[in-house]
């Protein structure tokens, strides 16, 4: 690792000076286990690096006024897993926190440096576009909001802009008669990255009987997370039988675009797309409302 400049600044207008200052060579610092990790083996050269730790704000979890909730981009895995206020509203985000990386790697490692990341296997990605999320991006030009499913441009590129910093990230109000799950592929039973991640969310009609939306969201499977409304669209306004609970499975395959790498083949990735939607929508159906 070569020498580099670091600053800790204690308002977000002063972070966002730095960054506009370093220009390219200047990178944030939130939980630190992507970026060190990068920085110690070469892959990342930085001239400067600017922890955000201090910036007031950025870890907090806060009802909005509106019902929903706003998840500062500094807060933790752990956190996520073990708010109540979380678990009780967005079950499926403590769910998805708790089966991520390792202890050590919870404590450390930020919802924000996960999607800013961007790697195409992120697993907070897929639930948060299933619940609609929005992300808060502050730059020198103000304060923007993105829908999450547009703030993905492909590996490691987002819609951040030169000296922007992803804040927050908003969820709607929780509706009623909705449940999700997360379901993922790895090779080792912990610690490992996503060979496919499903993210599927159901809101129920008043006698769970049928879909009144649907959302299925992949992960690892596309340079992107991938939205794909050929499935949901096969779910929604009719009872949930298995006919239809395949179908959608079928049409989620089909709509990936997954590669070869060393981790897995393009045609496993597509066949475990089928498997784990067909499996999440089960899940979903035999088990009683979260709340």
């Amino acid at each position: 690792m070569r020498f580099f400049e670091y600053y800790a600044p204690k308002t977000l207008d002063e972070a966002i000076q730095l960054l506009v200052h370093h220009g390219e060579g200047a990178y944030p610092l939130a939980g630190g286990t992507d970026l060190v990790t990068k920085a110690r083996y070469g892959h990342l050269r930085p001239r400067a690096i600017v922890n955000l730790k201090r910036i007031p704000g950025l870890n907090d979890i806060a009802p909005e006024e509106d019902g929903g909730l706003r998840l500062g981009a500094l807060v933790t895995l752990a956190e996520i897993a073990r708010s109540s206020l979380i678990g009780e509203r967005y079950p499926l985000l403590a769910q998805t926190a708790k089966k991520m990386g390792s202890v050590l790697i919870r404590n450390l490692a930020t919802v924000g440096g996960n999607l800013c990341n961007a790697a195409p296997s992120a697993d907070m990605a897929p639930p948060l576009i299933a619940l609609d999320a929005e992300a808060v991006i502050v730059g020198p030009g103000g304060e923007r909001r993105v829908r999450l499913e547009k703030f993905f441009h492909g590996p490691g590129h987002t819609e951040l802009r030169h000296g922007e910093l992803l804040t927050a990230i908003l969820l709607p109000p929780p509706r009623p008669r909705t449940r999700g799950v997360y379901l993922k592929h790895i090779y080792r039973q912990a610690m490992d990255i996503a060979i496919v991640g499903v993210a599927v969310v159901l809101q129920f009609d008043q006698r769970e009987a049928m879909a009144e939306d649907a959302r299925i969201v992949l992960g690892a499977v596309a340079p992107t997370p991938l939205r794909v409304s050929e499935a949901e669209s096969v779910l929604i306004g009719a009872p949930l039988s298995e006919d239809r609970r395949l179908e959608a499975a079928r049409r989620a395959a089909q709509a990936a675009r997954p590669i070869d790498d060393t981790y897995s083949s393009a045609w496993y990735r597509r066949e475990m797309v089928q498997v784990l939607t067909r499996r999440a929508l089960e899940h979903l159906i035999s088990h009683s409302p979260e709340r």
